[in-house]
């Protein structure tokens, strides 16, 4: 059996979560924030048989695609009272990080 460990963005959690209920799987949603700019994400946990995990991998890559976005991002002005000046970059959102991980033991209570 593996664990698999997925981070996501907000706006593809919920197509993923339909996708894998839809082949029964099933998976725990926790909200979750990055850190770089502090946007929501998602991660989901599920449990899969090894032989599955290929085919939850697969959901999660063809349902959370890449996006590009623009947001502000503050540098300091270099004066003496510290203040930041925002300007805005294009940074790229979305996509998906996943982690596949043994697990020794699986109970389900």
């Amino acid at each position: 059996m593996k664990l698999v460990l997925s981070i996501i963005h907000d706006e593809d959690a919920f197509l993923v979560m339909d996708v894998l209920s839809e082949k029964g799987f099933s998976a725990t949603k926790l909200a979750s924030t990055g850190g770089f700019l502090r946007a929501g994400n998602t991660t989901l946990i599920c449990g899969v048989d090894d032989d599955k995990v290929s085919e939850v991998v697969d959901i999660i890559e063809k349902k959370c695609k890449s996006r590009k976005q623009l947001t502000s991002i503050g540098a300091p002005t270099g004066s003496t009272n510290e203040s930041f000046t925002s300007y805005p970059i294009e940074v790229t959102v979305g996509g998906a990080t996943i982690f596949v991980v043994d697990v020794a033991e699986f109970k389900k209570i």
